[in-house]
């Protein structure tokens, strides 16, 4: 079997490349750092075949020419993992951050998979993973535009995942929705967690088993099923309270440590 994984150079895409590598899965890591792609290619590359390709999937023109170049790979399972979050007022946030937010976390998403879910079909065998967050569960004063793309992954996979299942299609979608995890996200999105969080390995090792599971929701962990099941059954206005003042608790807490 042959693997794509976007954002690979770190965090949980690093380790999903490592745990499909151990399944002795060949592997096409992408994303813009071409130094930590090298670093993880070598790593992996005792273990199965790796590709490392560097661009910016921020860039549509980028998501097309990844499809062009592994269109002849059959390739069998694509994750799109690229994304990334940023955290603050939405008056003061910068805008043009945003935007490129919204083409990595939702454009790329919508692209790759549209191209690579195509020849899945006609094959009739593929698996898709989207990676969302738990974010994804409800609307997020303070970090806004983050958990508004990160509800479009998440929508966008299942109801995908509905289509291939009324065509007794053999391509398998999940969304997986992780909460707090130990990665650079934290720094990059500029927040911080109080949460104990998992670390990246075990979420892209419970991602990958349950992907190949054909599950549809991959949500890591007791503590966020628990709270899944509870913004399912919380009245909107009380878990958007909730939200702001963790969120904004969070900012805090980075500040004063800063």
């Amino acid at each position: 079997m042959k693997a794509c994984i976007t954002g690979a150079s770190s965090g949980i895409g690093r380790d999903m490349a490592r745990v499909l590598a151990d399944y002795g899965i060949d592997l096409f890591i992408v994303a813009r750092r071409s130094e930590r792609l090298k670093q993880l290619q070598d790593e992996l590359s005792q273990k199965v075949k790796v590709t490392a390709i560097t661009l910016d999937l921020a860039e549509e023109s980028s998501c097309r020419l990844l499809y062009e170049r592994l269109q002849k790979e059959d390739i069998d399972i694509l994750i799109n993992n690229a994304g990334f979050g940023m955290a603050g007022p939405f008056t003061e946030s910068d805008l043009q951050r945003e935007l490129t937010m919204i083409d990595t976390n939702i454009k790329a998403c919508h692209i790759l998979t549209k191209l690579f879910l195509r020849d899945f079909v006609k094959r009739d065998f593929g698996y898709v993973l989207n990676v969302a967050s738990a974010a994804a569960f409800l609307p997020g004063p303070m970090m806004a535009t983050y958990y508004a793309t990160k509800a479009y992954v998440r929508h966008f996979t299942l109801a995908l995942r509905k289509e291939m299942q009324k065509r007794h299609a053999h391509v398998f979608i999940s969304t997986l929705c992780p909460g707090p995890v130990h990665t650079e996200f934290n720094e990059i999105a500029n927040v911080k967690f109080r949460v104990k969080g998992k670390s990246s390995y075990e979420v892209a090792k419970i991602a990958i088993d349950e992907m190949f599971a054909q599950k549809a929701n991959i949500i890591p962990g007791r503590l966020m099923k628990t709270a899944y099941l509870c913004c399912k059954l919380m009245p909107l206005a009380v878990l958007l309270e909730a939200a702001y003042h963790i969120q904004k608790s969070k900012q805090e807490k980075t500040d004063d440590a800063a």
